[in-house]
């Protein structure tokens, strides 16, 4: 899954998916550091942040992150001290989640099932 970022968007990265959400960084290729962007491992999957020339932030489509149950409420909380809006969907029964957005306006959803 990617996420579009706008250049110059590798600390705040680091900070948000790997610092507030405790996601590890990949290592890039070689061959693509020269684009910028950051990668991290989510799970079975991996995040990449993207470098967009002419970026706009996605406010519809977005990644979801699976989140251990136990943990959701940590990681909204953790959120939240970070400044960041955390906006609670109670649309489903099996499920709770929560929509924030990352550093550049991009929607991303946690999730975790009930």
């Amino acid at each position: 899954m990617q996420v579009a970022a706008p250049h110059g968007c590798e600390a705040e990265a680091r900070r948000f998916f790997g610092e507030l959400l405790g996601l590890a960084e990949v290592e890039k290729p070689q061959s693509l550091r020269a684009r910028g962007g950051v990668w991290f491992q989510a799970g079975h999957q991996q995040l990449h942040v993207g470098v967009e020339e002419s970026f706009s932030p996605a406010e519809k489509a977005h990644p979801a992150l699976r989140v251990r149950p136990e943990a959701l409420d940590e990681c909204a909380a953790r959120l939240k001290a970070a400044g960041v809006e955390v906006l609670w969907d109670d649309a489903l029964d099996d499920i709770r989640r929560f929509y924030a957005e990352d550093p550049w306006g991009n929607r991303i959803e946690f999730l975790a099932t009930r």
